[in-house]
């Protein structure tokens, strides 16, 4: 005996959602057997429904997953090329101050 039925088996919830939505929006002089109809109909929207608000989920969860991946990936690549840079960030300051004062003196030295 298989372990999964081919026939696909509907939630009791959403079989109980279907049936409320149809006696809702019943018609007077409407049969049950109409009512059902419109019922299995609305049990079939709902389990589309699904299926595509899983297929999305699914596909953003992939992407997440891809994006998580690539930041990863780059944030190690990126590691190794901060730590020259930061290396030269240092060294600006101090060359801007010695370049300041190399022209504050001459600065004053023409002054005289």
């Amino acid at each position: 005996m298989p372990k999964y039925s081919k026939k696909h088996k509907v939630s009791e919830k959403t079989e109980d959602d279907a049936l409320k939505i149809a006696r809702a929006t019943q018609r007077p002089g409407q049969t049950k057997e109409q009512t059902k109809l419109i019922s299995q109909g609305i049990q079939k929207g709902i389990e589309q429904y699904k299926k595509q608000h899983k297929a999305k989920s699914r596909e953003l969860d992939k992407k997440l997953n891809k994006a998580k991946v690539s930041r990863s990936v780059s944030e190690s690549d990126t590691d190794h090329a901060v730590e020259p840079e930061s290396v030269k960030s240092n060294m600006l300051p101090w060359v801007l101050l010695i370049l300041s004062w190399i022209g504050f003196l001459v600065y004053i030295f023409i002054e005289q």
